[in-house]
């Protein structure tokens, strides 16, 4: 049942965003801005996180997550180092997803062979 419910709450997310891709005039920044932000906002005032605990990878994987882990670093560094931890909290926990990204799409580009478009 794990499987299921991340399946349709990462679906219902993907779905919404792209719903607003498609209806607004927002560019693909701006809204990548806006899901980080929305899942911060949510995470800090602890809505976001009985959603990951329903979907687990459903609601964490998306962009809105990467929000929830950045504002779960920034509250758990601000009770371990006080104010300090409001500019290190984010970095610490967005550093393994963000080097993880960066190495594997590295491994993808030796793999597939990219070329330059002419």
């Amino acid at each position: 049942m794990e499987y299921v419910n991340a399946f349709w709450v990462g679906g219902l997310i993907c779905a919404l965003v792209q719903v607003l891709m498609e209806k607004t005039k927002l560019m693909p920044g701006r809204i990548m801005v806006l899901l980080v932000c929305t899942g911060a906002v949510l995470s800090f005032f602890n809505w976001y996180q009985p959603l990951v605990d329903f979907a687990g990878g459903g609601a964490s994987v998306p962009l809105i997550g990467f929000g929830h882990v950045l504002m779960k670093g920034v509250k758990e560094a601000v009770d371990s180092d006080g104010f300090m931890g409001v500019f290190s909290g984010g970095f610490k926990a967005g550093a393994v997803g963000c080097a993880s990204a960066l190495i594997f799409a590295y491994l993808a580009s030796l793999v597939c062979r990219p070329k330059m478009k002419d």
